[in-house]
């Protein structure tokens, strides 16, 4: 081994090394800050966990220039491969289309913030989750039975999604109740409000021209006369997402309750069995409309 081979690799393993090193103190760093002083500054951590998860591209990359630009041998074959192979680097240019697509749309995600971390989105095909992550080539979505979304950063940006958190994290919940046309829809909307305004999640959403106007806290109308039954919706509001859907199921729970003690009916479909028999009296044929 000659002496000029020894020295490049020296130079080699110590730009490696002090890049590996560089790379994990910025990333710790970052990580203290947007953990510790982003929610002080009151600013949104996006943007600093973007810049913490391109701190390791940017600095392998320069390190990678330096080392080409340090060994006249690389130096002068990259000149070469650049200069030469025309074919070969566009080969190299339609394989890394996708990574550049999912770099830009992710800086357009970090410009534009139709998402940031932490918040609440769900897709038109109904997957939802909460944002963990933003990398430079794709999000990372946490979902609600604890697995991980990874998403291409260009697919995302081309996405139809719904943000609960964008402008105003509160959410107005829409429920539905289904009485049978026998029972009290007074008495059903009654049972209604009351269970909904005394729910802990349920929050007073009026503005002071609401209040003075007499609109309740809680909206409940009758919204469909359907075909086995009167369905009743209630509007009501939480602070979150989360809480929304909290509220959401124990009023659920504590209207049927209230329901079977004061006699409002349910309605459920009932079974219709249809007999018809042959010229000599007997049954032939039974036909049995599915219970839903």
């Amino acid at each position: 081994m000659s002496k000029e081979l020894g020295q490049y690799l020296i130079l080699v393993s110590v730009t490696v090394v002090s890049a590996i090193i560089l790379v994990f103190i910025l990333r710790k760093i970052l990580n203290v800050f947007i953990r510790k002083y982003a929610l002080k500054l009151n600013a949104d951590p996006t943007n600093f966990a973007f810049i913490k998860n391109s701190v390791g591209f940017v600095i392998y990359a320069t390190a990678a220039f330096f080392i080409f630009y340090k060994i006249p041998y690389l130096k002068s074959l990259g000149t070469a491969l650049f200069a030469g192979a025309g074919v070969f680097a566009i080969m190299i240019g339609f394989a890394s289309q996708k990574a550049f697509a999912n770099i830009i749309s992710g800086v357009f995600i970090l410009i534009f913030k139709p998402f940031r971390m932490n918040d609440i989105i769900e897709f038109k095909d109904g997957q939802k989750g909460i944002v963990e992550e933003i990398t430079l080539r794709h999000t990372i979505i946490r979902e609600y039975e604890n697995r991980r979304i990874i998403i291409p950063n260009s697919i995302i940006s081309e996405e139809t999604i719904i943000n609960s958190n964008i402008n105003d994290e509160k959410i107005k919940k829409h429920i539905i109740f289904s009485i049978s046309y026998d029972s009290d829809i007074d008495k059903a909307i009654e049972i209604i409000c009351d269970e909904a305004m005394n729910h802990p999640l349920v929050i007073d959403n009026r503005s002071e021209a609401d209040i003075e106007q007499g609109i309740p806290k809680v909206m409940v109308r009758v919204v469909a006369l359907a075909e086995s039954s009167v369905d009743i919706k209630a509007y009501v509001w939480a602070e979150s997402n989360d809480n929304a859907f909290t509220a959401m199921c124990d009023l659920l729970k504590s209207v049927k309750q209230r329901f079977d003690r004061e006699g409002i009916e349910i309605p459920f479909p009932y079974r219709t069995i249809v007999i018809k028999k042959d010229k000599n009296g007997s049954a032939d044929k039974i036909s049995e409309p599915e219970k839903a």
